[in-house]
């Protein structure tokens, strides 16, 4: 099956690497006070519910699983492009975050209540978090 055929250290880098990133792209000096604000939540309250260790470990899971979607794709890929590289691999990250990130989420956050820019923070960094998945993972394949 093609997922031995998989570069899990690839995989797990670029987890790594997309946590860090929304880490630092939901920071408190970047997005973060805007979205809370515009999800109606105040300062005093605090993100997510429960345990901490579970909410961050189900996101870590979820980038996990984000990864090795895009490494699958780009194995498919490159199987019939020799050339396939580091730009090919960011720009297969960078069309699964609009083509399929930022195009499903839109309906469900405008439905929600949340409106267009809680929407565009929030893709934002899939968009951002995928292209940088595609970028490691094409360039170690």
């Amino acid at each position: 099956m093609f997922l031995a055929e998989l570069n899990w250290l690839a995989i797990v880098v670029a987890t790594l690497a997309a946590f860090v990133a929304g880490a630092v792209w939901f920071g408190p000096k970047t997005f973060f006070p805007l979205w809370w604000k515009l999800m109606g939540k105040g300062p005093g309250e605090e993100p997510g519910t429960g345990n901490m260790v579970v909410l961050f470990g189900s996101t870590f899971v979820a980038a996990l699983v984000e990864a090795t979607a895009v490494a699958s794709v780009i194995y498919f890929v490159a199987a019939t492009d020799p050339g396939f590289g580091t730009l090919q691999g960011g720009l297969t990250g960078l069309l699964l975050g609009v083509g399929l990130a930022a195009a499903s989420s839109l309906s469900h956050r405008l439905f929600a209540g949340h409106g267009f820019r809680v929407w565009a923070i929030e893709v934002g960094s899939d968009v951002v978090n995928l292209t940088i998945m595609g970028l490691i993972l094409g360039s170690w394949r």
